[in-house]
């Protein structure tokens, strides 16, 4: 539990860094990677920001030796809190009321998950087929860069209202969720036992190279869409669909069994669907600003 909320403040605290970080950068394309991942490095708050992101990475690692996978994105997702506080005091962001009764509408379904968790009866998966976290991983990478790509070609049309984020952070979500098999998977070949037959096994395993793949492509597109959207809504959309990617299709690849008890399965599954709700309801274009108002006009003659 202390990892996991280590890891909460890591993740929050490193995305709003990046996001101030960005603020103060040139516009950074996905098209030229090479010159986006130039601007951030010369970045010291950027660089400070994807520290504290490793170092959430690290933290996040222990947490999936230690928690079922449900359990553990069920207290991930409470950091949302944190970040909308940090984005509102750091970053100026403002959120509307529909979004505030979106994100707790999230933290509702976090609360579901949790009370359907029970210590000790919930079993920690060890291991997976590779061929089956490839059939899940590949489509949902696909599909997220195919999202991302959609998103930017809307993005360009004239006269289109400006977009919340909520697209790329759907995209850039499903990738962090391969990403977050991988790190399970990872946790799961890390043993003490035999470091050196442990090494050579990872290797051999699809999750160092999973994790390569979404490390790169998440940094170029995560920062892209960073820059343009609000930190206090994408995050959010992007974090909930990683927990749900995570939670429903990772708990199935590893073999975790969902709980046996109808009430605590009632509550899993009523607190996933309505992560789902929310997240298809949210809203996904800015109100445009309205033009200021003439004085004289109003002014009777």
């Amino acid at each position: 539990m202390t990892a996991a909320l280590l890891a909460n403040v890591l993740y929050s605290t490193g995305f709003v860094l990046e996001k101030r970080a960005l603020a103060s950068l040139p516009e950074v394309d996905v098209h030229r990677p090479a010159r986006l991942v130039r601007l951030v490095l010369g970045s010291p708050l950027w660089i400070g920001g994807s520290l504290a992101l490793a170092s959430g990475f690290g933290a996040q690692l222990a947490v999936y030796r230690t928690l079922p996978i449900a359990a553990a994105q069920g207290i991930f997702v409470s950091g949302l809190v944190l970040l909308v506080l940090l984005s509102s005091r750091l970053l100026g962001e403002e959120t509307t009321g529909r979004e505030r009764y979106a994100l707790g509408a999230i933290l509702l379904a976090l609360l579901m998950v949790v009370l359907s968790l029970r210590e000790g009866s919930d079993t920690v998966g060890r291991g997976a087929p590779a061929p089956l976290v490839l059939t899940v991983c590949l489509p949902s990478l696909a599909l997220g860069v195919w999202l991302y790509g959609a998103a930017e070609r809307r993005s360009r049309h004239r006269h289109r209202m400006p977009s919340t984020g909520v697209e790329y952070g759907v995209a850039v979500g499903l990738l962090y969720g391969v990403s977050s098999l991988a790190v399970k998977g990872v946790s799961s070949r890390l043993t003490t036992g035999d470091p050196g037959g442990a090494i050579v096994g990872l290797l051999r395993s699809p999750y160092p190279y999973l994790l390569l793949f979404t490390g790169a492509f998440g940094l170029v597109m995560s920062q892209a869409a960073l820059q343009r959207c609000r930190a206090s809504l994408i995050v959010p959309v992007c974090t909930t669909v990683t927990s749900l990617f995570t939670a429903v299709l990772g708990t199935l690849t590893f073999g975790e069994a969902l709980p046996h008890d109808p009430v605590r399965l009632a509550l899993r599954l009523a607190g996933t669907v309505l992560a789902v709700t929310v997240l298809l309801a949210m809203p996904k274009h800015d109100e445009a600003p309205q033009p200021p108002i003439d004085v004289k006009e109003l002014t009777p003659p």
